[in-house]
């Protein structure tokens, strides 16, 4: 089995910054695509930030320039900092990865979420 840990939500003014990181443990033998989601009371969960094994990143265009996705493959980990923080960044964080446990075959898993909640 294999769990995400999310940490770093908070409260932040408008404007602001916080740091959220997603630690990936239990049976890893290599992880594909990591990601961060975020749902928002009364909205469907969105994908926000996407990056791959390599590097490469993807972002919503409601927070291109603002949010930053980087990994560390050796810590399994994923960090997603943001900055220029809106109310309306408001909502639930989750982190996501496809992961391999050995079997070549890739399974997907999130984490139990962590919010983050902009005053304005």
């Amino acid at each position: 089995q294999v769990q995400l840990v999310e940490f770093g939500g908070g409260l932040v003014q408008a404007g602001g910054s916080l740091r959220l990181s997603c630690a990936a443990s239990g049976s890893i033998f290599s992880i594909g695509v990591m990601a961060w989601y975020r749902q928002a009371p009364g909205k469907q969960r969105e994908l926000i930030a996407r990056i791959t094994s390599r590097g490469s990143t993807n972002y919503a265009d409601s927070v291109k320039g603002r949010f930053t996705i980087s990994r560390d493959n050796a810590k399994n980990t994923v960090v997603l900092q943001m900055n220029s923080l809106k109310p309306e960044d408001t909502a639930g964080y989750y982190c996501n990865a496809d992961v391999d446990s050995g079997s070549k075959r890739l399974v997907n898993y999130w984490g139990q979420g962590t919010q983050v909640t902009v005053s304005s």
